[in-house]
């Protein structure tokens, strides 16, 4: 499915403004659509649109919104067409009354349980999207109540799953067996949100109490918070690529600061490729923190010799190739008098595809670099990812099947060092083994039972290509 932001929050009388912010800090974690579900009564009101989260809700909207419960999406998608019959929530009725749910993951069995659900005579439901959300919607819904639904989802579903779910009763949050994705649990007062990150509880004054644990179910409602677990066990595989990248730098993502840890990366990057420059600057934004670590430990001057313009969204995260490309050109721009006849370290927190890398060092030498040095603050990425980040395609991965040398040979580089698995793990407060290194190492801790592509779903499902907004309410009965 995907790697986007979650937000849910129970009790307070502007549940619906709060899950705005919430969502708004993490629009980092997808720009393709938003969406907001609330309950009034007995009826669950959503709202959802394609775009950012402050072109999808209006004054207008969030006070139809208003509520004391809320659940907040937004998506980037890495199974799934990119339109709106895709965003989130999905709101449903079941046997057992209303639900809608909000995923952040991607299973790796998604495929094979969809054809199971679709041919069992019993259960034969119209899937109406091309995400596995609604999957596990259809098996959460089988269950006689929403804890039986979630168990025996859990024992059939394979991957990464952080979900939140909302109900007339309850808020109910959950974590995969690994914990692959994060979720966090704040407080408001007496009352409970929520989040992926912790940065979507900063701008409301929540407080970050704790990570919800992998394989958690929480249950929220007026009487408090309940905690149970799944009766599957597993080591934890924590996702390294969060603190690398994903996760935005002032947020606590399983107990450790992400700006904390790049910074610590940067200087790790410092000690293991030393060079002789003149000036380090980072590829802004999440490339910042590591370049700050990498210039204190080797006593060269940071300065930023890129300008973002900060109204083009994260390229990375751009559905498209062609919306990359377009992208790159115009989001970073050099500061010549910064760069001419000086030799610059480019600090730069991964190279997926290499769009922006080969860009950004073309600018330098354009502006007068008299040496480009390029260092990295993760390994090499060869191997595609499963569990919710878009690089699915190891085609599409300039490492792949490439050495060192030879990306630095793509790049046009002057020299280009990655930091090593080891020195990455050992700035980590868990155990090395408790974090999912697939993406580098190309071990898989759930191995893929789909061929994964990002369009394996879109053969099972209506060709839906609408592209606006959408507001509507289901009813109890």
């Amino acid at each position: 499915m995907t790697d986007c932001g979650l937000f849910g929050v129970w009790g307070p009388p502007n549940a619906a403004d709060l899950a705005y912010l919430g969502l708004y800090a993490q629009q980092h974690r997808g720009q393709e659509s938003a969406g907001m579900a609330t309950l009034q009564q007995d009826k669950l009101i959503y709202h959802k649109g394609m775009g950012l989260v402050a072109d999808v809700f209006s004054r207008d909207t969030l006070n139809r919104l208003k509520s004391r419960s809320a659940v907040g999406h937004v998506r980037y998608s890495t199974s799934g067409s990119s339109n709106l019959s895709n965003a989130q929530p999905i709101v449903v009725e079941t046997s057992s009354g209303m639900m809608a749910i909000a995923h952040n993951g991607n299973l790796v069995n998604s495929t094979a349980v969809r054809h199971e659900l679709e041919t069992q005579a019993r259960f034969s439901p119209i899937f109406h999207t091309t995400t596995d959300t609604e999957i596990i919607l259809y098996l959460v819904a089988r269950g006689t109540n929403i804890m039986k639904g979630i168990q025996q989802a859990a024992a059939r579903i394979r991957g990464a799953y952080s979900l939140v779910f909302l109900t007339p009763r309850e808020l109910v949050a959950v974590r995969d067996p690994r914990g692959f994705r994060p979720l966090v649990l704040g407080r408001l007062g007496s009352h409970t949100a929520v989040a992926s990150e912790t940065c979507a509880f900063d701008l409301s004054g929540i407080r970050y109490e704790r990570d919800i644990e992998p394989g958690e179910i929480l249950h929220i409602d007026d009487s408090g918070v309940r905690s149970e677990h799944m009766t599957q066990q597993a080591q934890p595989a924590f996702c390294m690529f969060e603190h690398v990248y994903f996760a935005r730098p002032d947020s606590v993502v399983n107990g450790d600061l992400v700006h904390a840890v790049r910074r610590q990366l940067g200087r790790r990057l410092a000690q293991e490729h030393p060079v002789e420059a003149d000036v380090v600057t980072p590829i802004p934004d999440s490339g910042m923190s590591a370049a700050l670590g990498f210039a204190e430990a080797s006593g060269i001057p940071f300065d930023l010799c890129f300008i973002r313009n900060h109204y083009v969204g994260r390229t990375f995260i751009q559905p498209q190739q062609d919306d990359r490309d377009a992208k790159v050109e115009i989001k970073l721009a050099v500061i010549p008098q910064l760069v001419k006849g000086k030799r610059v370290v480019v600090v730069d927190d991964s190279i997926i595809r290499g769009t922006t890398s080969l860009s950004r060092i073309k600018m330098l030498r354009r502006s007068g670099a008299k040496e480009v040095h390029l260092r990295v603050s993760c390994p090499p990425t060869r191997f595609p990812c499963y569990y919710g980040i878009d690089f699915p395609d190891p085609s599409r991965l300039i490492a792949d099947g490439r050495t060192v040398e030879e990306i630095r040979q793509k790049l046009g580089v002057d020299s280009l060092g990655y930091l090593s698995l080891k020195g990455m793990l050992e700035t980590m407060s868990h155990p090395q083994s408790h974090y999912c290194t697939a993406c580098w190492t190309g071990t898989y801790v759930v191995p893929p039972v789909d061929e994964m592509k990002k369009d394996r779903l879109e053969q099972a499902a209506p060709k839906v290509q609408s592209r606006g907004s959408r507001t509507g309410e289901r009813t109890n009965g």
